[in-house]
């Protein structure tokens, strides 16, 4: 009798996403942390590896026994691995397709359709199949048969050059903020075709690429209006006193940019008197005028610690000390929200994470689980009168 890893529906409240079943056979972040917010929504998200589990797994780590990064991008989730190579691993693969709602994977084109994984070979198995394939470049091109990341992106894209100061060395922006942006674009993408499944009855391609996200982030840059200049500053940052600033013991973000705000810090800060000063009267001004004000502004921000000067500021002046993330495991904040759960895990005993980053009014949706383990669920795919040595590389894999 054959078992499903999708027989075992997650437990908890439902979520607007609970009964949709998703295999996730992508690496890395964008297509797994994309596949986590599916999970974070109901879905129930069944990660398929290769025998070597997902590169993510081998990334530097402070963590012993577990990357860190692949915990932080894979919650939620059922871990099985497959050999796609194989053709009896192959066939428990396509068990699986015409059982499930949605398919997501990174390969470069060519690859799926050389694995037998491709759009219409799935589809014709399973016309409801929302199929979901994310590249580096795009599905067409002279570079779409590139590997794309994150940072590859962010540098081709000038999301480098504009990090860096004006005129000086372009710099990368940590935290693989295209990725992340992808996951989401992903989420979103998926989440509608499902809904337009549901007067259509049929799935479809959904493609998200690297290089899409990395230009959608920049939006209000890419705008290039008839008759002017291509090489034109497309900088969008106010500059003057809105930025990181020194104080006594720390850095502080402040946001000034509308009259009120500007008034307030300029009391607080005791600089009143800049306030009836003509060449201080906008944004565009105090930016105009920065030499000057600046050095003022440092000069009152040395009085008081970051921390200090927060306080002061409350919710009159736009502002935040300069924290490191760890301190948002005890924000109060972040507590009040539920943001952090504690999750069991096989090998670290357990770990606190992100959970709920989407809050829904009547569907809350069930708790986050422990990233698995590799090839952790490898038993709810075999079948129990499985030829012996079916899906044994798998096995022998996960131990």
């Amino acid at each position: 009798m054959s078992r499903s890893v999708f027989d075992q529906p997650r437990e908890g409240p439902p979520g607007p996403l609970t009964g949709i079943r998703v295999l996730d056979l992508s690496a890395y972040i964008a297509g797994p942390y994309g596949c986590s917010l599916l999970a974070d929504q109901g879905a129930d998200v069944v990660k398929v590896e290769p025998p070597g589990g997902d590169n993510l797994r081998n990334y530097p780590s402070t963590l012993e026994a577990e990357s860190r990064a692949f915990l932080g991008v894979n919650r939620s989730k059922r871990g099985v691995v497959l050999n796609l190579k194989q053709a009896d691993e192959l066939a428990v693969l396509y068990r699986l397709v015409r059982e499930a709602d949605v398919l997501v994977h990174n390969f470069r084109p060519g690859v799926a359709e050389r694995l037998g994984i491709d759009f219409a070979t799935l589809s014709a198995m399973n016309p409801r199949l929302v199929y979901c394939a994310v590249t580096g470049y795009g599905e067409t091109g002279p570079l779409k048969d590139k590997a794309g990341y994150d940072q590859v992106l962010q540098t081709m894209t000038g999301m480098c050059v504009m990090q860096g100061k004006r005129g000086g060395t372009p710099e990368i922006i940590y935290g693989s903020v295209v990725d992340y942006y992808a996951a989401a674009l992903l989420a979103a993408g998926v989440s509608s075709a499902l809904y337009e499944r549901e007067r259509s009855g049929e799935g479809q391609y959904v493609g998200i690429s690297l290089l899409r996200a990395a230009l959608t982030m920049q939006s209000a840059r890419m705008v290039w209006a008839e008759g002017e200049a291509l090489d034109i500053g497309r900088d969008m940052r106010s500059g003057g006193v809105t930025g990181i600033h020194p104080t006594r013991e720390g850095h502080l973000y402040i946001s000034a940019n509308t009259p009120r705000f500007w008034q307030a810090l300029c009391e607080r800060t005791g600089m009143g008197d800049l306030l009836d000063d003509p060449r201080y009267a906008s944004v565009r001004q105090r930016a105009q005028h920065a030499d000057a004000l600046v050095p003022r502004l440092h000069e009152a921000l040395a009085a008081r610690t970051a921390l200090e000067w927060e306080a002061i500021f409350g919710d009159e002046v736009p502002c935040a000390a300069a924290r490191p993330v760890e301190d948002m495991f005890e924000h109060p904040q972040v507590l009040a929200e539920g943001m952090l759960a504690e999750m069991p895990h096989p090998t670290l005993g357990s770990y606190r994470g992100v959970a709920h980053p989407i809050r829904f009014g009547r569907t809350a949706g069930p708790e986050p689980f422990a990233a698995p383990v590799l090839g952790q669920h490898d038993g709810l795919i075999r079948s129990h009168d499985a030829p012996e040595g079916a899906g044994s590389a798998a096995r022998d894999a996960s131990k």
